[in-house]
């Protein structure tokens, strides 16, 4: 029997856990032996100290084994997930699962919501007139088996741990830890039964990681984790100095994402899809390489199956597919406000987390768990960093219900813009890779 007092003691201390050790405190943590004031303190000494790698597999291991497993084994292929680490616009999933999977690779996508700045994949669906995202393990599993994908919440009683560790992270200073970061990702995704893994993370002003050096650790950590456990995993930094795409917002958000699953769309958003899906493509064995990857992905796109497999997604959910060919029907704002431009020039900045902020003023997002949003409210940017943009001219438009939070918006979008006489290059959205290789305990 291990004591929790001594557990603590030595990783303060900077001493590597056994496995058993570990183990022992996430047993307990769930069933109500360890403390929570017990495992908040460890998790502050975690916090100091880092850890291993073999001690951060075992971390992650034991953390998705805390509750029930999804199991896909019985599917053709090779289930392949994907995640981002959150960014603002980032409406990616909603392009990406359809397009995978309609190159033949089932994908089981469990997302979370919006907090903070940053949009969440689950408030983005509910936006969709009937669709439902609550369903149970079994209806995941017959979902995927019968049109190659879902989109769906996590479960109950899936990783028990990681919700319970969680809401004392929160509330103890101990959010910002890279293992825990990476545990909590990983052992989610490890739950969800994928056999292979890509991760998107975003690097930037509007991300949570606001350096390359930063994303590049949090990175090779979750890597490495999925290496260990036997789920094929690389990752994709991608820059979020700016939002992803133009839309900000659930429901716009969700058009854009329609649009760009119609051969359309933003560049920066198809970029990044075509390159996350031709990755997916790749570790799913259907290509022998990344760039074969992005070829199909691109094909499939092209040809409209992806949005096919979208509406056979809504549908099958409960929703309305008609979106996909008139998305008139997705909840629409009652005021529109338009920011101008103070100068002409080229667009040297979009300040992308003053953009998230702003957005969920307007109802978008959540400023606490509970609040409630408003679908319609969000912000359409009109220009990408590297435009044109002369005076006068309307630079975002703000969808909300309310004219004074419309009026609010516009005097506070005045410090996200930077206009510049000189021409701007427009920014590089892939920094980079980490695969197997890449990869160092922390």
């Amino acid at each position: 029997m291990y004591s929790p007092y001594e557990l603590i003691r030595k990783k303060r201390l900077g001493r590597e856990l056994s496995p058993e050790e570990i183990r022992f405190l996430i047993r307990g943590f769930v069933a109500g032996d360890v403390a929570d004031y017990q495992m908040s303190a460890w998790a502050m000494a975690v916090c100091i100290q880092g850890m291993t790698g073999q001690e951060l597999a075992v971390l992650t291991d034991a953390m998705a084994r805390s509750g029930e497993m999804v199991d896909l084994s019985h599917l053709p292929g090779i289930p392949v997930d994907k995640h981002s680490t959150g960014g603002v616009g980032d409406k990616a999933s909603l392009v990406v699962v359809p397009l995978v999977a309609a190159c033949g690779i089932p994908v089981a996508k469990m997302s979370g919501r919006g907090l903070g700045h940053t949009g969440g994949t689950l408030d983005k669906l509910e936006s969709i007139p009937g669709l439902r995202v609550e369903m149970s393990r079994e209806e995941i599993v017959r979902q995927v088996g019968e049109i190659g994908l879902v989109i769906a919440s996590q479960t109950n009683d899936l990783v028990p741990a990681d919700r319970k560790l969680y809401a004392l992270r929160d509330v103890t200073a101990t959010v910002d830890s890279v293992p825990l970061i990476a545990a909590s990702i990983m052992s989610k995704k490890i739950a969800g039964g994928a056999k292979a893994l890509v991760l998107d993370v975003k690097v930037g002003g509007g991300a949570f990681m606001a350096d390359v050096s930063e994303g590049r650790e949090l990175a090779r950590a979750m890597v490495e984790i999925g290496l260990r456990a036997g789920l094929k995993t690389r990752a994709v930094l991608s820059s979020m100095e700016q939002p992803l795409g133009k839309a900000v917002g659930n429901a716009l958000e969700v058009r854009e994402a329609i649009e760009t699953l119609q051969g359309e769309g933003p560049d920066d958003l198809r970029e990044l899809c075509l390159n996350l899906g031709g990755t997916m493509c790749y570790l799913g064995e259907v290509v022998g390489t990344i760039e074969e990857g992005i070829a199909l992905c691109h094909h499939n796109l092209e040809q409209g199956s992806a949005l096919a497999n979208f509406a056979n997604l809504i549908q099958a959910q409960g929703g309305d597919a008609t979106i996909c060919e008139d998305p008139s029907a997705l909840p629409q704002a009652g005021i529109r406000l338009e920011a101008r431009a103070p100068s002409a020039g080229w667009v040297k900045s979009i300040d992308g987390r003053l953009v998230g902020d702003v957005s969920v003023g307007l109802g978008a997002g959540r400023a606490k768990k509970g609040d409630v949003i408003n679908p319609a409210a969000g912000i359409m940017l009109q220009v990408k960093m590297g435009d044109r943009l002369e005076k006068g001219k309307p630079w975002a438009i703000i969808h909300t219900d309310s004219l004074e939070r419309a009026q609010e918006a516009v005097v506070r979008l005045e410090d996200a813009l930077v206009v510049s006489s000189d021409k701007v290059t427009k920014p590089t959205l892939i920094l980079g890779t980490v695969g197997p290789g890449e990869v160092k305990d922390l």
